[in-house]
């Protein structure tokens, strides 16, 4: 569900003005309209498209890009938005802990659908704390509101604060939606209902769904989202590229995926792959686009 990359790299990628969504085929995605394959995320009024780019990988040197960020990489990045918009898809999630680039950098409108989190650190206490953040990042982005507002994750103390904190950005008109991340059974409900108690809905929780890493299936957290109306949105599907077939064995990530995607969990993984491609195969579609449909109807994807 996939902009401060930094926001200085969104900025720079959204550098021409969309006009109109023009829908192509490409490789890694079905071909989709636009208007027609828009959404709401929960009860909100909140539309986005049915798939989103996260934008992590962008200008990020300490987990991704082998704890580099140049001009080539820049180039690849902006190859990806403009496709993805080129697609239909645009819906962009970022956070202010992505990238390390950030700059001031005018932006031309972009119809674009921006997300952003806030870091839930220890330090940072009250909703004042989420309003500063908020403006923080808008500031960044030189946007006078964004789409979907997160808590990145719980905090250590100070959660009924950052709940609290939402729901002033939604009255003050800072954001259309607003989500948290990486959330609980308990905690969703919790924040649910104290929000629900202001008039705000609980649009998203964002949390960690694959087909290998089917976790939120288990401790209750998709259970609770389909019973309260709570859209998930899916980070890491692909599982960060290993289920695309992208990487094997012999050649596996760099970096620190490379210490989670080991040459010997990748030779485990390849049957899976192969089944992957297989079926994939006798409908006509590619990796991606099987294991998307793999999380179900109700889950939204970056």
């Amino acid at each position: 569900m996939a902009v401060q990359l930094s926001s200085a790299c969104f900025c720079a990628l959204a550098q021409r003005r969309v006009q109109k969504i023009r829908a192509v085929a490409s490789e890694d995605f079905a071909t989709l309209k636009a208007e027609d394959d828009k959404v709401k995320l929960g009860g909100s009024e909140l539309k986005v498209t049915r798939l989103g780019i996260g934008a992590w990988s962008w200008g990020d040197t300490s987990y991704w890009n082998n704890f580099d960020w140049d001009d080539r990489k820049m180039k690849a990045a902006k190859a990806a938005f403009d496709m993805s918009v080129d697609c239909g898809i645009t819906f962009f999630d970022t956070a202010e802990v992505y990238g390390s680039r950030e700059r001031k950098k005018k932006t031309p409108e972009v119809d674009v659908a921006v997300a952003t989190k806030f870091a839930a650190l220890p330090w940072r206490l009250g909703r004042q704390s989420v309003l500063t953040a908020l403006k923080d990042s808008l500031s960044r982005l030189e946007l006078s509101s964004v789409e979907l507002y997160q808590l990145h994750w719980p905090g250590i103390w100070g959660n009924e604060g950052y709940i609290d904190g939402l729901g002033d950005a939604v009255e003050q008109g800072l954001v259309k939606a607003v989500g948290v991340s990486n959330y609980s059974e308990k905690r969703l409900r919790n924040a649910y209902e104290q929000l629900r108690k202001r008039g705000v809905p609980l649009a998203s929780n964002q949390v960690n769904y694959s087909l290998i890493y089917r976790l939120p299936e288990e401790n209750g957290v998709k259970a609770a989202c389909d019973e309260l109306g709570v859209t998930l949105i899916a980070y890491s599907p692909i599982a960060q590229g290993a289920l695309t077939g992208k990487y094997t064995p012999e050649n596996p990530p760099t970096g620190p995926r490379g210490q989670i995607y080991t040459s010997e969990f990748l030779t485990k993984l390849q049957p899976l792959i192969n089944r992957i491609r297989e079926i994939g195969q006798n409908y006509s579609k590619t990796p991606t686009q099987l294991l998307k449909a793999t999380l179900g109807p109700k889950t939204r994807c970056h």
